[in-house]
């Protein structure tokens, strides 16, 4: 007998619960229209509400619960309270931050991924016509590097106060997160090859490949973790001679980012460099509105893997209907499409999402619309 998927719906802070109710709508039409064995479970936390009430973003075994579930479905973190308490304001990013990084590494969810697509009808921010052809993928260590939260504060407060921020890395991070990236290079020259899109990129002995990893480091300035990425980079490329290789350091990147982002394929980055780069991407590719994220362990089945919209809680408009649930439904069908890897029908369900989302935000480019308006109206699309 098949396993239940099971999915804990984590709706968090802000415009989260809206959009995230959006999102179950959506997976019940899902559900009832393919019958998929599939269930949920709604928590409270991590939120600030739980925080206020309880001292804790979320609860001693949250995650000893969750790991009951296949996958989380995260709404948003994030509420800076009011700016005239300066106290709770400077500490909320760190305390709404703190639960995200505990999943992230309770469940070793090693791999971040952030597509960067420029889909039609999503806002185009460059204004060269090449920037129609947006197509990357960054994949970020999401395990160790500048995230480790090793270090500490001595003589805090006083003038001769002294801060540390250690940064570690592993060979054996490192090796699985430049492999899981060339990895996902083959896989989508494979799926560009099936949807008739074809791109071009060249090694450096002139050859031309369908695919192409770019390894971003600081390597000139942070030497020692850039030179083993360096080495362990040119070592597992030689596995996949059909794959382009590129090295670029993560100012230069950030700059050609912009220049000509349609150049790149896959990205591999660290933990805070991954993090500065996705955001990047995110805007060239539409904008935060419509960027979603992945939280993933592919190495550990009974570790859920979590998936979250890249843009944040957006306080100042939570509570009013206007948050466009856009990115939150394009998460969703990448998170059916993990869970699909072990059933086809929520594959296909997943593909259904992530194309009635693209078809509504084709079709109402420049259209203001609220949550339930864009919500209702892809349910629609997915029932017809």
């Amino acid at each position: 007998m098949a396993k239940t998927t099971r999915i804990a719906v984590t709706p968090g802070d802000g415009i989260g619960p809206e959009v995230v109710a959006e999102a179950v709508r959506c997976l019940e039409t899902l559900r009832a229209r393919h019958s998929l064995d599939m269930e949920w479970a709604r928590f409270p936390w991590p939120s600030h509400a739980w925080h206020e009430e309880h001292g804790e973003s979320m609860p001693q075994d949250a995650l000893d619960q969750l790991q009951k579930y296949d996958a989380i479905l995260l709404g948003a973190l994030g509420d800076p309270g009011p700016v005239d308490d300066p106290d709770r304001y400077l500490l909320s990013d760190s305390v709404s931050l703190a639960p995200l990084l505990d999943m992230r590494k309770g469940f070793d969810q090693w791999v971040c991924e952030r597509p960067a697509r420029l889909l039609p009808g999503a806002r185009q921010y460059l204004a060269d016509e090449r920037a129609k052809d947006i197509d990357m993928l960054v994949i970020r260590e999401n395990s160790e590097g500048e995230y480790v939260s090793q270090g500490g504060r001595l003589r805090k407060g006083t003038p001769d106060e002294v801060a540390t921020q250690i940064e570690v890395f592993t060979r054996k991070a490192t090796d699985r997160i430049i492999r899981y990236g060339f990895e996902q290079a083959r896989n989508r020259a494979t799926n560009r090859v099936n949807e008739g899109r074809t791109r071009t990129f060249k090694t450096l002995d002139g050859r031309t490949c369908e695919s192409q990893v770019c390894l971003v480091t600081k390597r000139n300035a942070l030497r020692y973790w850039g030179d083993m990425y360096t080495e362990a980079f040119e070592a597992i490329s030689k596995e996949y001679p059909d794959v382009a290789t590129h090295h670029e350091l993560v100012d230069a990147a950030c700059m050609k980012f912009v220049q000509s982002p349609w150049a790149f394929d896959v990205v591999v980055a660290s933990n805070l460099q991954g993090d500065i780069l996705t955001d990047l991407a995110a805007v060239l590719s539409g904008g935060m509105g419509v960027a979603p994220s992945c939280n993933l362990n592919p190495t550990n089945p009974d570790m859920p893997s979590m998936f979250e919209p890249t843009h944040g809680s957006a306080p100042d408009i939570a509570g009013q209907g206007l948050a466009d649930p856009t990115a939150m439904l394009f998460t969703t069908a990448r998170m059916l499409e993990w869970l699909g890897r072990k059933d086809p029908k929520i594959a296909a369900a997943g593909k259904e999402l992530f194309d009635a989302v693209a078809a509504d935000l084709a079709e109402n480019a420049g259209t203001r619309r609220g949550t339930h308006e864009i919500g209702a109206a892809i349910r629609k699309r997915l029932s017809e």
